[in-house]
């Protein structure tokens, strides 16, 4: 890379919509409000970069500006289309947009959102409960884990943005019980509690092929998000590069298949995922690292990110990282 500065900041949004009116006003997300004066922040105070910028620089033909600043959108949510896209617009920035590509062929509902949609809809303390129940229940029927117990005390615990009872449901459900067992409790409670089958709210949740043409045609940038938003290093690797391959298949009209950015689901990949995007032509990887990304020195395939959180009007984190 060319001498010059190096530090980019990759802010990370996932829900981007009018809370307050919505049908799930505790769904963890950013609202449309508090979204335009983060836009107005950034164009107060950072170079809001395209991600083919970021490509270039990387590659070490062009150098960052000052207060560099990328934006990222995960999981191919419709409101990133109905609020986030025409606000990016009228600004003048792009957006870099991961869909997984299961949203939009199966509408089938992924199995984080429909943890997220519980988490929306119940009573954190009660869930945590039935969660608890559900794991007595199957224990030793046809699937083993360990006790509920040593299970809590290991993945009970407090993170940046989530207290313990919701890191303990999140893990449990996204990853540490049998997929199949997930799927299963995760659904009975999703029936429990949300109000809507899992097909309309798939239906009602994620974008359309035309929605994702359309913002490519006005500039967005279109990237890969796995296609069952699997945790991939967690897989094995026929399965890991079966998920990914299907994911180049049906995201390839929105992508260069020669010149591609990854970015992991739950920020999770191990060597295996780093070697086969690369042989498949990836040329970036975005993670959930929480710093400043340092072009040229990062890996270009594990770059770190904050979360929109992390910036006005929600806080000053992201000066930790200046």
């Amino acid at each position: 890379m060319k001498k010059g500065n190096t530090k980019l900041f990759i802010s990370m949004y996932h829900y981007t919509r009018d809370l307050r009116h919505s049908r799930y006003p505790e769904i963890k997300g950013l609202d449309v409000d508090l979204f335009r004066k983060q836009l107005e922040f950034f164009e107060e105070n950072f170079n809001v970069l395209r991600m083919e910028e970021v490509i270039d620089a990387v590659k070490g033909n062009d150098t960052l500006p000052d207060n560099a600043v990328l934006l990222t959108f995960d999981d191919g949510y419709i409101d990133n289309y109905t609020t986030a896209f025409p606000i990016l617009e009228e600004f003048g920035f792009q957006g870099s947009f991961f869909i997984p590509g299961k949203t939009f062929t199966t509408h089938q509902l992924l199995d984080v959102n429909k943890i997220h949609y519980i988490l929306a809809s119940a009573n954190i303390k009660k869930l945590v409960a039935d969660v608890k129940e559900k794991m007595d229940f199957y224990r030793g029927k046809e699937f083993n884990y360990p006790s509920t117990e040593e299970l809590w005390n290991k993945y009970a615990i407090d993170d940046r943005f989530d207290n313990k009872y919701t890191v303990f449901v999140k893990r449990i459900l996204q990853t540490v019980l049998p997929e199949r067992l997930r799927n299963q409790i995760s659904s009975d409670l999703f029936e429990k509690y949300v109000g809507v089958t899992e097909e309309q709210l798939a239906y009602e949740l994620y974008m359309t092929p035309e929605q994702i043409r359309t913002m490519k045609k006005h500039g967005m940038f279109i990237g890969i998000h796995g296609y069952d938003h699997y945790w991939l290093g967690n897989l094995l690797p026929e399965q890991m590069r079966e998920d990914i391959s299907k994911a180049l298949e049906t995201m390839s009209e929105f992508i260069d298949r020669k010149e591609w950015v990854m970015n992991y689901p739950y920020g999770n990949f191990n060597d295996d995922v780093l070697a086969y995007i690369k042989e498949k032509g990836a040329c970036l990887g975005l993670t959930t690292e929480v710093r400043t990304a340092d072009i040229g020195k990062d890996s270009a395939f594990k770059l770190p990110r904050l979360d929109c959180n992390d910036f006005p009007p929600k806080s000053d984190n992201y000066k930790k990282w200046m």
